[in-house]
Parts: structure tokens; sequence; C-alpha cells
């Protein structure tokens, strides 16, 4: 809709995008840290809060300029909100849970970005005069009034509510050890070394922004695939693209839910049969016509591709422990858009020259990276698991 309404190309917009996910991106790498600081609630609450706000004012603007600008604070704002989320639930819940944990805090997301678009197909119904603008008043009103219930109800921590902390279980309690020790007398900036030294920590960080690729080249473009290839207007074309977010919040939900109880101690083979089914989903998607396979193949990549976003937070916890959860989340975040920037950038003059082919073929190199990748360390874990 903003590039019928704006003649803005979709180059501009991919470089639009890229802003949100390079702030988005920087803000995980210092808010996770931050957060452990200063406390995990205060950066939620603020995150939604201050969000709304930059939303609302980006509804009044016309400057491409001006709207880059608020975005990239709107980016930054997110970013408050996501690694403080993961620590929250280190704090609640053990490492053998874990898996159950972030896939429903994944699951949701997906989720929510289904809701979001449901809410900007409503806006554009209720308020067509005002074009696109009403994409950015009407969800942030929810969001708000969300945060005020999340307010009144979380705590950050089960000594909050009288209960005492929960031991680790198995090898994890000795590792919780190690970081206590490690941690101890050294500055404020010892996590972000003590996480890059472990090689299977940054083995996660390459998959998980390779993910992003896949992820966000889907979400960001399939909507305008669909109107541009497909005939299909800007609100049928929202319609037919929910089925994508709905099933990455089942994929989120459930397999890091099977991963705890099959792959708890190496979770890397599940990222080879979601990237795999993935990556084929990708290479056909574009000779499809009819929509019901089409909705069908969207369901199935999403539900594949978002599995591994939840994959990768359970072992950023048990890397980060209890004390860096934060930061470990942070770093793995800061990844993600890292890669969600750079397709934003490339796919958005990819497809500006309406080379939709090569859209899902770079789609597919990026899964059969994440093959590759997680084959090299489930080997070489295998090997020391050995040893």
């Amino acid at each position: 809709m903003m590039v019928k309404e704006t003649n803005w190309t979709t180059g501009q917009l991919g470089i639009l995008s890229s802003v949100f996910f390079w702030t988005y991106g920087l803000g995980q790498l210092a808010n996770g840290r931050l957060s452990e600081i200063f406390g995990v609630n205060r950066f939620i609450i603020s995150a939604v809060l201050l969000s709304a706000a930059a939303n609302i004012l980006i509804g009044f603007q016309s400057s491409l300029i001006i709207i880059a600008i608020l975005w990239a604070f709107n980016g930054y704002f997110q970013s408050m909100a996501w690694a403080p989320g993961m620590a929250l639930l280190s704090r609640w819940w053990p490492n053998n849970r874990r898996g159950f944990a972030t896939g429903m805090a994944n699951g949701f997301s997906g989720f929510g970005q289904a809701v979001a678009m449901i809410m900007v197909i409503v806006a554009m119904k209720v308020s067509p005069q005002l074009g696109w603008r009403s994409a950015f008043f009407l969800p942030v009103m929810v969001a708000a009034a969300v945060a005020i219930v999340y307010w009144a109800m979380t705590k950050d921590a089960p000594e909050k509510v009288g209960l005492k902390p929960f031991k680790e279980v198995a090898s994890s309690g000795s590792e919780q050890t190690t970081i206590q020790a490690a941690s101890a007398g050294k500055s404020k900036l010892y996590p972000y070394v003590y996480l890059l030294e472990s090689w299977k920590y940054d083995v996660w960080l390459l998959i998980i922004a390779l993910q992003s690729i896949v992820r966000y080249g889907l979400l960001t473009w399939i909507p305008l695939y669909f109107t541009k290839t497909m005939g299909l207007d800007v609100s049928s074309g929202l319609i037919q693209s929910l089925v994508l977010p709905i099933g990455m919040g089942f994929g989120a939900l459930f397999v890091p839910m099977l991963a705890d109880k099959y792959l708890a101690t190496n979770r890397l083979p599940g990222v080879i049969i979601c990237a795999l089914i993935g990556g084929v989903v990708a290479l056909v998607f574009p000779f499809m016509h009819n929509e019901l396979i089409i909705s069908v193949l969207l369901f199935i990549a999403g539900f594949f591709v978002y599995a591994i976003n939840g994959l990768t937070w359970a072992p950023a916890m048990d890397a980060g422990g209890r004390e860096f959860a934060a930061t470990a989340s942070g770093l793995m975040d800061f990844a993600a858009y890292v890669g969600a920037s750079v397709q934003s950038i490339v796919f958005g003059f990819t497809i500006g020259n309406n080379n939709w082919m090569m859209l899902f073929i770079l789609i597919t190199i990026a899964n059969v990276l994440m093959i590759v990748l997680a084959g090299i360390a489930g080997r070489k874990h295998s090997v020391t698991a050995q040893s």
C-alpha cells in the first residue's frame, strides 16, 4: 500500500525496513545486558509504550526521511523487550523445560504477527481514508493496553512472589556454577567475551542470522508477491499471507517442546530437518498458482522456518545461565536482525527488477547453509560428547 500511495520503490522500502532491523539488532546488543543491570520488567514495559508512541508519530508523517528516523527509534524501542523477556523465562523455567517456555514465547510471537496483519486489515476497512497511515494507529493501542496488563500481573523472578529459586537439572547445574565462577570480579562487559568464546554459541548465531534471512524474506515480500504476480489487491494479499505467521506460530510453539523431549542435549538435528523442508518449499513455491496449494505451502514454510528460531533460545539461555541469559539472548537477536536487515536491502533491490525467482533461490540457499552449519556442528558435538 505504501508503494502504491507514495510512489516509493521497493528498494526504498527495503532500505526503510533495514533501518528498523539495524537499530533493533544494535539495541539487542546493548539492551540485554542493560536489562540485567537495571531490571527486565522496566525494559519490557518501556519497550511497548515507547514503540507505540513512535508508531503513532509515523502515522502523521509524509517525509521518507522523517519516517525512516522514527522507524529507527521504533526499532530500538522494540529491542528493549525480547532479550529481557528471555531472561525472565530463564528465571522461571529450568533448563529441561526451556524449550517449552521459549516455544510458547516464540509461538505467540508468530501468532502476534498474524494478529497484527488482521488489525491492519481492520484498520484499513474502518478508516480507508487514512490509507497506509491507519496501520500505525489501531495495533499500537492494543499493544499499550497489553503493557498495562503485563505491568499489573508479571513478576520478574519467583522470589518476588515468595517462591524459592529453582535448581538447574543435570549438567546445566555445573555449567551454572562455571558461569558464576568465571564472571566473579569481571567487568560489566565480560558476559560478551564469555559467550563469544563458545563455538557452540557462535554456530547458533550464524544459524539464527540465516533463519532471519528466510523468515523476513517471506514475511516482508510475500504480500507484495501476491499483489504483483497474482493481481490481488492489498487486503486480499494480506489475507492470503496470514497463513504464513500462523504457521510460524505453531512451528515455534510445538517443535521446541518436542526438542525438549527428544533433542534435549543437541537440538541441531531439528535445525537440519526444518531447514530441509523449508528449502524444498521455497524452491517449489514460485511454480505454484493454485491459491489453496499456495496457502498450504506458506503454512508449511512458516511452521518449519520459525521452528528453527524457536530452537535457538534454549541453547542461548543455557549458554548464558540465569546470570547472562539476557545478554545471550540479546546477542542472538542481534545476529538475527543483521540477517533481517541484509535481506531487506538485497531482496528489495532483487524484486525491484521483478526477479521473483531469484528471491526464492536465495531463500533456498540460506536454508542449505543452515543444513551445512548444523551438520558440521552436530558432528563436532557428537565427537566432543564421546570424548
